[in-house]
C-alpha cells in the first residue's frame, strides 16, 4: 500500500484529452480496443484445442491451453500413453471456462473419443499399425485402449503360440492392427497376432519349401492337447499324434514331454498348401520289437506290466512297446465265463508264459494258467469213477446243474440224476447258485474235459423196494398233491409218488377229487425203468361192483341149467311116471318157485340201493 501511496502522477500527461478521446491515440480508439480483444480471445467451451504438458504430478497433469489459460487433466487418463513429457503437446476439450474452484476445466479423454471413431476407421482402412493400452483382463481375452475407445483383444490374437498368462501382459502398451469393427454397436477388435504372423508367413515359406520326409529337426514343444504335442519348428508349427510319441501305450503326452521343453523330431509328412506337418518322436528310436531278445520262444516265461484290460482279456507290456495278449481263457483252469478284471488290474506286474510268438507281425499271446499244473491230467487218478465229493453250483440249465469240484474242474449233473423220487422241473427247485451239494463221479471224458456227476447215487435205489411194495392190483391209500388237466399227482408215501388219469379219478358218487384229498388207489402200472406209477380210484370200486354182478349172473345161469336138466329127465321118463315120481314132480317144482322168489328178492333189493 505505501508504494501506491507514493506513485507519482506524470505532469505532462493530457488527462482532458485522453477523457474526451481528444486524439492521444494514432488510431481511433475502437479499433484499438478491437486489436487489444484479440490479445485476450476467449476460451472457447465444447472444443478441442491443442495444448502443452506444464507440469506432471502424481495425481494431476497440468495442461496449457494459451492465452495464459492452464488447466488440471487427472493423470489417469494418460495411462495408455506412460511416456508423456513435459512440453508436449495433447488435445485436450474445453469442458467449462472455470470449475467450482474457478480452474479452467479440460479434459483428454474426451479429446480423444471425440477424434477416436474417425482414426480407429483409419486405421482400420489403411491397414495401419496403432498403439494401444491393455487395461485389464476380461473373460476370453482383454480390454484395449485405443484412441480413448475400448476395444477387444482375443486371447488367440495376443500370440502365434498359446497364451498361458494373461496377466503379465496388463498395463502393456503394445502394436495393434484394427481387424474388424462393428458400426452399429461401435464395437472395437484388434489383433498383436496379425503383426507377428506377417513377420512369420515369410520365415514360413523358406521352412516349408526346406522341408524333406525323414528330415530330424529342433524344436520347441509350444502346445500339449489329449491327443498329441505341437511343436515350434522356428515359426511353422507340427503335430505329434499321440501314437507317435512312444512305441509304448501313453495315456496322456504330459507323460512323455513337458511345455518348452526343446525335443528332436522326425517330419512324417507335410502339406505344403495347408501348412501342416506330422511329426514323430518314436521314430528316432528302434522299434522294441527288433530289440527283442531273439532267443525268446513259445514256453518261455516272461514279466511284464498290465497296461490295459478289457473284458475279454488283459495286455501285458513285457518291454516298452512290446506287449502281448492274456486272454481271459489263459487266466484259469475253469470253464466257466469270467471277466479278466477278476484276476488282475492295470499297474498288476504279472509272470506269463508265451503262447505264440509272431515277429513279423508284432503279435504275442501269453497266458498265466500255464504256470499251474492241469487239473486234468490226472483227473482219473485224483477223481476216479465212483469218487463222492463236495462241489459248489456255479448255474444252471433246463437239462441240469453245472457245478465246480475244484479251480479248473467242472462237471454236470443231469436233472434225472438229481432226486430216485422226486419229479425235478427245473434244477432252481432243488438247490441254489452258490450252494454246495455232494456228487459222485459216474462218468469221465479227459478228451473234452466234461465230467458226468451223480447226486442221487449217494443213497440206494428205492425203487428195488417199491417193486415189491407197489405191486400191479395192490391198493393203497394216497393224497393228492398236485391237479392238472390229464390228472393229478398222488403221494403214496414220503418218498413215492404216482399219477392218476382224469378218467381214473371219477369217485363212486360221480364228483371229483380235490387237492388235499385223500383216497384209495389201486396200482395199473409199476414201471422201474422209467420210475413211474399208474393209478386208479376208479379201479377200487368199480371192480367190486363187476363182482357182485357176475355172481349174480352165474348163480341165475346154474339155475336155468337146473331146471332144463329136470325137464329133459321128466320128458325122458314121462311114459314111466309113478306115484312116486309125481311126488319127484312136486319137489321140483317147489324147488323152482324158491329160485325164482330168490331172484326177485335180490333185484328188489338191488333197485333200493340203486335209488
Amino acid at each position: 500500500m505505501e508504494e501506491v501511496k507514493n506513485v507519482v502522477a506524470n505532469a505532462d500527461f493530457d488527462w482532458n484529452a485522453f477523457e474526451n478521446d481528444l486524439g492521444v491515440y494514432d488510431q481511433p480508439k475502437e479499433q484499438i480496443a478491437e486489436e487489444y480483444d484479440k490479445t485476450l480471445s476467449n476460451v472457447a467451451v465444447g472444443e478441442v484445442v491443442e495444448g502443452t504438458v506444464m507440469s506432471i504430478g502424481k495425481r494431476e497433469v497440468v495442461v496449457n491451453i494459451g492465452y495464459k489459460s492452464e488447466g488440471v487433466i487427472p493423470v489417469s487418463e494418460f495411462r495408455y500413453n506412460p511416456e508423456l513429457a513435459v512440453g508436449e503437446k495433447v488435445e485436450v476439450y474445453v469442458e467449462s471456462a472455470e470449475d467450482k474452484n474457478g480452474q479452467l476445466s479440460l479434459s483428454h479423454k474426451k479429446a480423444r473419443q471425440l477424434k477416436s471413431w474417425d482414426r480407429v476407421n483409419e486405421a482400420l482402412a489403411n491397414d495401419e499399425i496403432i498403439k494401444g493400452y491393455i487395461k485389464c483382463r476380461t473373460k476370453g481375452g482383454m480390454i484395449v485402449d485405443v484412441f480413448g475407445i475400448e476395444a477387444f483383444l482375443p486371447g488367440s490374437q495376443i500370440d502365434v503360440k498359446p497364451i498361458r498368462d494373461y496377466d503379465v501382459y496388463v498395463d502393456k502398451t503394445m502394436e495393434f492392427k484394427v481387424v474388424k469393427i462393428n458400426q452399429e454397436f461401435r464395437n472395437v477388435v484388434v489383433s498383436h497376432k496379425a503383426l507377428i504372423e506377417a513377420e512369420l508367413e515369410a520365415q514360413k515359406q523358406v521352412i516349408m519349401s526346406k522341408l524333406e520326409k525323414g528330415q530330424i529337426l529342433e524344436g520347441t514343444v509350444k502346445n500339449i492337447t489329449s491327443y498329441g504335442v505341437f511343436v515350434d519348428l522356428g515359426g511353422v508349427d507340427g503335430l505329434i499324434h499321440i501314437t507317435d510319441l512312444s512305441w509304448g501305450r501313453v495315456n496322456h503326452p504330459e507323460e512323455i514331454v513337458a511345455l518348452d521343453q526343446k525335443i528332436n523330431v522326425v517330419i512324417l509328412d507335410f502339406d505344403e498348401a495347408k501348412k501342416r506337418i506330422a511329426l514323430g518322436l518314436k521314430q528316432l528310436t528302434p522299434h522294441p520289437w527288433e530289440a527283442l531278445d531273439q532267443n525268446l520262444k513259445v514256453g518261455d516265461k516272461v514279466k511284464g506290466r498290465v497296461v490295459v484290460m478289457a473284458d475279454y482279456g488283459a495286455f501285458v507290456e513285457i518291454a516298452p512297446g512290446v506287449e502281448g495278449l492274456i486272454h481271459v481263457s489263459e487266466m484259469s483252469w475253469s470253464q466257466h465265463l469270467r471277466s479278466a478284471q477278476e484276476f488282475m488290474k492295470v499297474g498288476d506286474e504279472v509272470e506269463a508264459v508265451i503262447l505264440t510268438l509272431d515277429r513279423s507281425e508284432r503279435k504275442m499271446s501269453l497266458g498265466i494258467k500255464q504256470l499251474t499244473p492241469d487239473p486234468w491230467e490226472n483227473i482219473e487218478v485224483k477223481y476216479p469213477v465212483g469218487t463222492k465229493c463236495n462241489a459248489k453250483v456255479r448255474n444252471f440249465t433246463n437239462f441240469g446243474v453245472f457245478v465246480e469240484i475244484e479251480e479248473g474242474i467242472d462237471g454236470l449233473i443231469h436233472i434225472s440224476d438229481l432226486s430216485w423220487t422226486k419229479k425235478v422241473k427245473h434244477p432252481g427247485e432243488f438247490t441254489s447258485v452258490g450252494a454246495d451239494i455232494e456228487v459222485v463221479v459216474l462218468e469221465i471224458d479227459k478228451e473234452n474235459r466234461r465230467l458226468s456227476l451223480g447226486h442221487k447215487q449217494l443213497e440206494e435205489n428205492p425203487w428195488n423196494e417199491f417193486e415189491n411194495q407197489y405191486s400191479v392190483d395192490s391198493i393203497h391209500e394216497g393224497t393228492i398233491t398236485e391237479m392238472t388237466d390229464k390228472g393229478a399227482v398222488v403221494a403214496l408215501g414220503e418218498n413215492i409218488e404216482g399219477f392218476c388219469p382224469a378218467r381214473q379219478l371219477v369217485k363212486e358218487d360221480g364228483t371229483t377229487p380235490k387237492t388235499g384229498d385223500k383216497l384209495n388207489f389201486k396200482i395199473l402200472e409199476f414201471s422201474k425203468a422209467t420210475k413211474r406209477i399208474t393209478l386208479s380210484h376208479l379201479r377200487t370200486y368199480e371192480e367190486a361192483k363187476r363182482a357182485e354182478i357176475a355172481a349174480e349172473k352165474a348163480e341165475k345161469r346154474a339155475a336155468a341149467d337146473a331146471t332144463k336138466s329136470t325137464v329133459k329127465k321128466i320128458n325122458a321118463s314121462v311114459e314111466k311116471t309113478t306115484l312116486g315120481d309125481i311126488a319127484g314132480l312136486a319137489a321140483l317144482k317147489s324147488a323152482m318157485e324158491a329160485a325164482e322168489a330168490k331172484s326177485a328178492k335180490k333185484a328188489a333189493a338191488k333197485k333200493e340201493d340203486e335209488e
